[in-house]
């Protein structure tokens, strides 16, 4: 949930945190832990002073700037449907009850909970609240705070929150410090985590006013930071909190040590690039291909004022694609999505437009053991042979593999056999388009993009596309713009993405699953009702154990893939990226992040050094 949020609204940081705990105690079932991990223990034992990738003593003071682009904003508060929420309010403004290790999978820390309560059967979980956990207007933080942001979340928020909290049945305050939430079966290992990522919201500022409605009104939080500067559109700038209750506490120290942290938007990333280079804004975390091969050689590259780094990560990278939405009868045949397919050659695109920096997208888990690979295992055909007539007879016969050419642009392998699959679905080139034989129906369809970058990206797959009588063409329009045609699910085809943890669970309803396909504002952009595919889901979300839990995803991500759903693209396992020679950072970095700037600080030697020379 965390994760899907942070994308929704541009959030740049990714928040740890903990309170030093006594150890886990057990009576009758039920334990009482200082945290809470799907893959073995956590890796922080109680006590702990800090976390291992960074430096508790780092400094506080100076400013970090960053850019967005293409992007807009025009709403304070990040969970309602309405508007496009402004960066870094999640993170650096409001909280969760716990929060995630950058260094670990599966892993969760109480943050304004300070322990957890929970039986062993997962049937519900208990949060006490540290009792230092404070409002920026010096208010505690109580139960009836947590209650309240549960039952508004549910009722006016995301749709996204009723689907990954339809597990619950019951949210009630079980003591002064102490809420409780039920669930409404036994079993789900994930449910507590879920709920530990619950985002807290003040009751008493709410009450009066109406949430659903987007706002450019400052929040009231409890987090590292606060509004301080808005320009609806333009920029928004942060300001450190300088009594933050939680900044003692061992997971948050040598974290958050900017005074001001600032986003600039802008609608172009040339203009953004060009920005950076002049110095406008500090550090970038570069997403072109083509950029990053071509445009980072400039002087201050060259003479060391700007340092140019690519972190390897460990991070799940996904599914990024074309999609489809099958709520066209046009792409209802899978015999159709699976020719389209075959009209876009990656090899040719990574060659001549990325410099060979990606790697093909073979799965909707990539670069985790998630990932499926080869033919089923005897676990995975368990859970498919009963599933065997809702699933397609590829996924027993033959291992996923996307298209492949030799790179030089000839296509015509795969041309032809797209040509025989849409000949066989029952079309034919008629006056040069590609018509259905009984309707009369020309194959023709629009891919909206957001990000003009991708136009270049677009266009080989559209000339090929006419090739075989595809009348395809580009719609790009503004980000506000993108957004509401997507949560209307008003469109043929587009650029999506699909971002993954190591551990899945709830969020795969709202990705995947029938219920969602029908909700405007869900992630199920896509539109899939697939019996096999919600049967799956439920196995991967009840899952007793690791390997279960592996086992199940291969078996989804098997049944996803063979439906041919989208039409995968790349992922690079790397983050790429440049900052002026102003900061200090800890010794390494986490492995599912680069840190800037939740772990960096200001050096102020550095900056004199840089302003010096002009910079």
């Amino acid at each position: 949930m965390r994760k899907a949020l942070l994308a929704a609204s541009l959030v740049f940081c990714t928040a740890v945190a903990h309170a030093q705990q006594p150890a886990a105690r057990s009576d009758q079932g039920i334990r009482t832990v200082h945290a809470l991990s799907l893959i073995g223990e956590p890796e922080n034992k109680p006590g702990f002073s800090h976390f291992p990738y960074v430096n508790p003593d780092a400094p506080k003071g100076g400013t970090a700037r960053q850019a967005i682009a293409p992007a807009s904003f025009d709403n304070l508060n990040p969970f309602t449907i309405a508007g496009s929420p402004a960066a870094g309010i999640l993170g650096l403004v409001y909280e969760t009850l716990t929060t995630e290790s950058a260094d670990e999978s599966t892993a969760e820390y109480p943050l304004i909970a300070e322990s957890i309560t929970l039986p062993a059967d997962f049937s519900w979980v208990e949060f006490t609240l540290n009792a230092k956990a404070r409002w920026h207007d010096g208010k505690p933080i109580t139960p009836d705070d947590v209650i309240f942001s549960f039952n508004v979340l549910m009722e006016k928020g995301q749709p996204f929150f009723a689907q990954y909290y339809h597990n619950v049945k019951k949210a009630e305050k079980t003591g002064p410090r102490k809420v409780r939430f039920t669930f409404d079966q036994a079993g789900n290992r994930e449910l507590p985590m879920i709920m530990g990522q619950l985002p807290v919201l003040p009751k008493h500022y709410w009450q009066n006013r109406k949430f659903e409605t987007p706002t450019l009104e400052a929040p009231l939080g409890s987090g590292p930071y606060k509004v301080a500067d808005v320009k609806p559109g333009r920029s928004i700038e942060y300001v450190r909190v300088k009594d933050y209750w939680g900044a003692d506490l061992p997971s948050r120290r040598g974290q958050f040590n900017f005074d001001r942290l600032s986003y600039e938007y802008f609608q172009d990333e040339t203009v953004r690039l060009e920005a950076f280079k002049a110095g406008k804004f500090d550090f970038i975390s570069e997403n072109t291909a083509k950029n990053w091969a071509t445009q980072y050689d400039f002087p201050a590259i060259r003479d060391g004022r700007v340092k140019k780094e690519e972190v390897r990560h460990k991070s799940p990278t996904g599914m990024q694609a074309y999609v489809f939405n099958l709520r066209r009868p046009l792409f209802q045949d899978v015999r159709v999505r699976e020719a389209l397919a075959l009209a876009y050659d990656f090899e040719w695109t990574n060659k001549n437009m990325f410099y060979g920096q990606y790697t093909r997208t073979q799965s909707y888990f990539s670069n985790s053991d998630l990932a499926s690979s080869g033919l089923p295992s005897n676990d995975e055909l368990k859970l498919l042979q009963p599933l065997k007539a809702k699933v397609p007879s590829a996924v027993f016969k033959q291992a996923f593999k996307a298209p492949e050419t030799d790179g030089s642009g000839n296509n015509r392998a795969n041309l032809r056999k797209a040509a025989i699959l849409l000949q066989q679905a029952g079309w034919e080139v008629r006056g040069g388009v590609l018509t259905h034989k009984q309707t009369g129906q020309q194959l023709k369809f629009e891919i909206l993009l957001v990000q003009p970058m991708f136009e270049r990206v677009t266009l080989p797959f559209i000339e090929n596309l006419k090739r075989l009588g595809v009348a395809a063409n580009i719609r790009i329009v503004d980000p506000s713009q993108y957004k509401e045609r997507e949560d209307r699910f008003d469109f043929d085809m587009m650029v999506g993405s699909f971002g993954q943890s190591e551990s899945p669970g709830n969020e795969q309803r709202e990705f995947w699953g029938s219920e969602a396909a029908g909700r405007p504002g869900s992630r199920n952009v896509i539109g899939i009702r697939n019996p096999a595919v919600d049967a799956l889901i439920e196995k991967i979300i009840y899952a007793r154990d690791r390997d279960s839990l592996i086992t199940a995803t291969h078996a989804l991500d098997r049944v996803l893939l063979a439906n041919h759903y989208v039409i995968p693209m790349y992922h690079t396992r790397v983050f790429r990226i440049a900052y002026w020679d102003r900061f200090g950072r800890p010794a390494r970095f986490p492995a599912y992040s680069h840190g800037f700037p939740v772990t960096w600080w200001f050096d102020a030697g550095k900056d004199a050094a840089l302003r010096k020379k002009g910079s």
